[in-house]
């Protein structure tokens, strides 16, 4: 594990804490900021170092390197993680293009099927051919930047999955990222790991039911806690039963939401309500303070309304999630369709059934 030299791109509250556990395991750590967002990691540049506590780890980990230059910080590391909201993923795969190498492997750390629209920027950048693209399904830790030099994690994330394009990279990409987060297991393919992230399920749908008491409070309750009550569960499981037939058509049996939040550590066995209610880990987390933040900004266009538009082209009705997209741009004041990241973004527009799946597993059209 000490020789391990990895990149990892961003500098929010999950790349900032990944950096950080990696480098106190063992691994040598390069943290690399988009340009034009320099204040994320100015703090640590001179010092490399970050405060870690919390359930994982705790120390103080020092980093190889901190910077915003790629071409420094994506040298010959064979594995780079990119934590970055899904909005990020397309101005850093035009940031990464020209400094990717042969033979590389990116994984976005979580992707919503990013690793596809990543893929289709790069290769418009004449980046090598070769590069492996990957994805899991939630971000690997449940953490928060506390200062602009610490980070504090309040839960790992059990059983993270892994989907890679194209699938037929699979189990190698596995056994490299395997031995950074013990117990991931392998996806089909990229696609039914993006269609297997649970923020997009609950977010849009929570936050439009609660707009009122977050505007009110600004956000001064516990969201999970007392705000995804047996009502909001119901409309919950409307949008994860299209999900799972979007998935299905596919051939990819997922997992139910309720089912998925207890696998992945957040809470004891039993439906949505039950689950969340025992959690340790969600119930300390508050509300959104405005509206306008990512649970809608990012969930809404890069998650359900992009799985619509995706059941829409392979025949599956979602009006659920349609109507949460419809109601939540109205309540903003903003299309979120035309934000949307559409199948042509992921460079599988038109594309059938059959079609689809031999990409996704093969890489060719």
């Amino acid at each position: 594990m000490a020789e391990r030299c990895v990149t990892v791109l961003g500098g929010g509250n999950t790349a900032f804490t990944i950096a950080a556990k990696l480098s106190l395991d063992g691994v040598k750590v390069s943290l690399c900021e988009i340009p034009g967002f320099e204040h994320m990691v100015e703090p640590i540049q001179e010092s490399r170092e970050i405060a870690l506590d919390g359930v994982a780890h705790q120390g103080t980990a020092c980093l190889e390197a901190v910077t915003t230059d790629f071409a420094c910080g994506i040298p010959e590391n064979g594995l780079l993680l990119l934590s970055v909201p899904a909005y990020a993923h397309r101005p850093f795969a035009e940031a990464c293009a020209p400094h990717l190498k042969s033979g590389q492997t990116l994984v976005l750390m979580p992707g919503t099927l990013g690793s596809l629209e990543f893929a289709q920027v790069l290769q418009a950048h004449g980046a090598p051919s070769d590069i492996t693209f990957a994805e899991v399904d939630t971000a690997p830790y449940v953490c928060r930047k506390l200062t602009p030099t610490s980070a504090h994690i309040w839960g790992v994330v059990d059983g993270l999955g892994l989907g890679v394009w194209p699938a037929s990279e699979g189990e190698r990409v596995l056994k490299m990222v395997e031995p950074l987060f013990p117990g991931i297991s392998l996806y089909p393919h990229a696609a039914a790991c993006g269609l297997s992230s649970m923020n997009p399920v609950v977010h849009p749908a929570g936050v439009l039911m609660n707009a009122g008491r977050i505007e009110r409070s600004r956000g001064e309750f516990y969201f999970y806690d007392e705000g995804v009550t047996p009502a909001v569960c119901n409309v919950v499981y409307a949008i994860d039963a299209e999900r799972l037939a979007v998935a299905e058509n596919i051939g990819v049996k997922l997992t139910p939401v309720d089912e998925a939040f207890h696998a992945a550590g957040f809470g004891p066995k039993g439906d949505l309500w039950e689950t969340i209610n025992g959690s340790r880990m969600l119930t300390q987390l508050r509300a959104p303070v405005v509206l306008d933040n990512r649970w809608l900004t990012e969930d809404v266009p890069y998650g359900i309304a992009s799985w619509a538009l995706l059941g829409e082209q392979l025949g599956v009705p979602c009006p659920h999630m349609s109507a949460v997209v419809d109601l939540n741009s109205a309540m903003m004041k903003r299309d979120f369709w035309a934000a949307a990241r559409t199948p042509e973004h992921l460079g599988i527009g038109g594309m059938n059934r059959e079609a689809l799946v031999n990409y996704l597993d093969s890489g060719t059209r």
